[in-house]
């Protein structure tokens, strides 16, 4: 029997040590708390290419696992760089340009704004006698 003059955190003759369950839950606590701030650090850059409708957010994410699984942090910092930064959108003028041309060329001759092509004159049958020449 434990004398009772010890302290509260000592275990009691009973075997619960109320202070070993009350630091265990306190480091699963922590532990999660971390994880969690652990992920959803690493996880930034995707979330902002995310929300801000970039252009390259599936190469940021990429980026993302690839830091993830290899411990390189140079993938990471190249992802949010990518994350920050705009790239112009070319694809849609040019898409818009290819449509444009792909219904003028479709486009029936009478409806287009331009003449087509002229066929070439049908070539009128000359008689034989007419065609030759005599020069002597």
């Amino acid at each position: 029997m434990a004398p009772h003059h010890l302290p509260f955190y000592l275990a009691p003759g009973s075997g619960t040590d109320t202070l070993m369950v009350v630091m265990g839950i306190f480091l699963v606590g922590t532990v999660l708390w971390v994880g969690t701030l652990y992920w959803r650090l690493h996880s930034l850059p995707e979330r902002m290419a995310h929300k801000s409708q970039k252009l390259q957010f599936e190469f940021v994410a990429v980026l993302g696992l690839i830091s993830l699984f290899t411990h390189m942090h140079i993938f990471w910092i190249a992802g949010l760089l990518l994350a920050l930064i705009d790239i112009p959108d070319f694809g849609t003028p040019l898409r818009s340009i290819a449509d444009s041309v792909e219904k003028i060329a479709d486009a029936a001759p009478g409806e287009a704004n331009e003449p087509a092509e002229a066929p070439p004159p049908a070539e009128t049958p000359v008689p034989a006698k007419e065609k030759e020449h005599s020069h002597v």
